[in-house]
């Protein structure tokens, strides 16, 4: 009886260390393992993007300075130009008519005044002689200087006459592209068409217009030590452009200016850059993005994986000694490096392990292997 009492405890005995032992395994083959990083300060660089519109360095609309029907439309849509090249004639007969009466007018008077100048080289030696009274010399005299002023006022008329005849003939004012032509060849122009006769541009380079509300400038005063708006600008490392199509363009630009006031009506600050364009790639009107760098000496980048939000907030799981990890809530900059990665601001010191990955999986004093 003694020998079947000693048999059952030592099998119930190994039953309990068979089962601990089995316990530890499965505890042991519950550690899972989990990407680990430690977090080091390094040197990145931000960027902000902003949406523009291009504008040719040139842009003019031309428009006809007298009334009229166009004659011949010599150009076409899109067509590259040079300067004083003829684009548009505008069928307006009168003002030649009025040219042709205003030469003839000076003609006369010219004729006039030369017929005075006569007289009074003719009175003179007669009132020297005492031929004539000196009162028919002052009264020639006079009739001279009033032809004069009949010629003055003459050419002044041609002149005015030949500017409206040479206003039939619209040239491009500098080299460029012609824009859309709303008007066909007959159409009835003038002064106060409501659209002009197109519009030219210059795109040899190209400004891009962006703009930042108050914080995005004041942000940007405070990125630098310079004394002046001038100088931080001079100080802005080149822009890049970013077409509608996802594509960079392949030149980099300058910020080269900025608007002297906000914007009372949207609360912004406009910024210009200069992009090349010598290619004729880019075109006046097309939308683009651009993108400003700005380089950080030290900072302590996170991968955005490795965090998850929680009302409003944002965690990682920090890795204790002991492999167990525990979450804690973390503070970032606005401003990306990349899509792929956040700058620290708070809540994680530099050494310290986090998590990079899978963390759905994980709670508060979960432990992973090292």
């Amino acid at each position: 009886m003694i020998k079947t009492k000693r048999i059952v405890a030592l099998s119930t005995l190994a039953m309990l260390l068979a089962c601990q032992t089995k316990q530890e395994v499965q505890q042991q083959e519950a550690v899972e393992e989990y990407p680990v990083e430690v977090l080091q300060i390094e040197k990145t660089t931000l960027f902000n993007d902003y949406p523009v519109t291009l504008q040719g360095v040139k842009e003019v609309e031309l428009r006809p300075k007298i009334d009229g029907f166009i004659e011949q439309i010599l150009v076409d849509e899109g067509q590259e130009v040079k300067k004083g090249q003829l684009l548009f004639r505008i069928y307006a007969p009168q003002y030649k008519e009025e040219n042709a009466a205003a030469i003839a007018n000076l003609n006369r008077a010219e004729a006039e005044l030369n017929e005075a100048r006569m007289k009074v080289a003719k009175a003179k030696p007669l009132v020297e002689q005492n031929i004539v009274s000196a009162y028919e010399l002052e009264a020639a005299q006079y009739i001279e200087k009033t032809k004069e002023a009949l010629v003055m006022q003459a050419r002044a008329n041609v002149s005015s006459a030949g500017a409206n005849v040479g206003y039939t003939q619209i040239v491009a004012p500098f080299d460029g592209i012609i824009g859309l032509i709303p008007y066909k060849e007959g159409a009835l122009v003038g002064s106060n068409s409501i659209e002009p006769l197109t519009v030219i541009s210059d795109i040899s380079a190209i400004y891009a217009y962006l703009s930042m509300n108050e914080k995005q400038f004041f942000d940007f005063l405070q990125e630098n030590q310079a004394s002046s708006v001038k100088e931080r600008i001079a100080l802005l490392p080149e822009v890049q452009l970013i077409l509608a199509n996802g594509q960079v363009y392949a030149k980099k630009g300058k910020v080269n200016t900025v608007s002297g006031q906000l914007d009372p009506l949207t609360g912004s600050i406009n910024f210009r850059a200069l992009f090349d364009n010598q290619e004729g790639v880019l075109r006046s009107g097309n939308s683009a993005t651009v993108r400003i760098y700005e380089e950080v000496g030290e900072a302590l980048l996170v991968p955005q994986r490795a965090t998850y939000d929680l009302q409003g907030k944002r965690f990682v799981y920090v890795v204790g000694e002991d492999g167990r990890v525990k979450s804690r809530e973390i503070k970032v900059m606005e401003r990306t490096p990349s899509s792929e990665f956040y700058i620290l601001t708070s809540g994680v010191q530099r050494g310290e392990k986090i998590v990079t990955a899978g963390i759905g999986g994980l709670k508060d004093g979960v432990q992973i292997k090292l």
